[in-house]
């Protein structure tokens, strides 16, 4: 098991690509401390991991909050031990209005998808930089690189793609934070995965939209959820201890490609 012995944080880890990482990470032997809003889904995957053997924990914790989140990590120590692998992973995917052109909608994915890394990662960095270790994974996107998309539209004002800007600031986090953190041999990775059919994206793309990336990738394949986590434990183990700074794509060969 690559992660025996390691306690990993992961925001939002309660459903989704989330709750995948978690439980990939608990039978790779981590503690794993969930931290997310949806506290019931959370406690339904602690039930989940406990039940197979592993320990977990969820916990009730908002990534825009610093306090929060200081508490999340407090609690994490107290349980298990210091954090020693965050997975950034909460934020936000058009959960509100994929087409809300508004600063309002604008401000709010980037307070959740952006300073939510800020926050959730400076709430483990006093427990790892004590112990000069630690990895921290952020979940960027391929929507980081300006891609074609087959529909167009007459736009009143000057389009912004918030989702996109949102993760085109984790890459640069990601490769700052590395460059910051390694002093206290803290590495900083990233993984940006492709159109992944999670629950949240089969209700908001249609089935078109789904096709027409499908075709776009090498590998003419859909990503499912746990096609993510083998990346992700790559990154929290020793197997990548001397990388940081790298953003994974993981997206079946699209952005190669266009």
């Amino acid at each position: 098991m690559k992660l025996q012995g390691k306690v990993a944080m992961i925001t939002g880890g309660s459903q989704g690509i989330g709750r995948e990482y978690a439980l990939r990470f608990a039978r790779e032997g981590a503690a794993v401390v969930i931290a997310d809003i949806r506290q019931e889904a959370g406690r339904t995957v602690e039930a989940e991991i406990t039940a197979a053997g592993g320990r977990a924990l969820a916990l009730r914790a908002d990534v825009t909050d610093q306090d929060q989140m200081n508490q999340v990590a407090k609690h994490a120590a107290e349980r298990f031990g210091p954090v020693d692998v965050l997975l950034n992973n909460a934020a936000t995917y058009f959960d509100y209005e994929a087409t809300n052109q508004s600063l309002e909608y604008g401000r709010k994915v980037m307070d959740i998808n952006v300073f939510g890394i800020v926050i959730a990662s400076r709430s483990v960095f006093p427990f790892m930089k004590a112990n000069r270790r630690g990895s921290i994974i952020n979940i960027a996107s391929v929507a980081a690189w300006p891609q074609t998309t087959p529909y167009l539209a007459d736009f009143d004002t000057v389009p912004i793609e918030f989702y996109s800007l949102s993760k085109s600031a984790v890459t640069f986090l990601t490769r700052w934070m590395a460059q910051t953190l390694g002093q206290y041999n803290i590495r900083v990775n990233g993984i940006a995965p492709g159109v992944v059919l999670t629950d949240a994206t089969l209700k908001l793309m249609p089935e078109d939209m789904i096709a027409y990336f499908r075709n776009q990738t090498a590998l003419k394949r859909d990503l499912q959820p746990g096609d993510l986590t083998g990346t992700a434990v790559f990154l929290a183990s020793d197997d990548s201890a001397l990388m940081t700074g790298q953003t994974l794509v993981v997206d079946a060969g699209r952005i190669m490609l266009t």
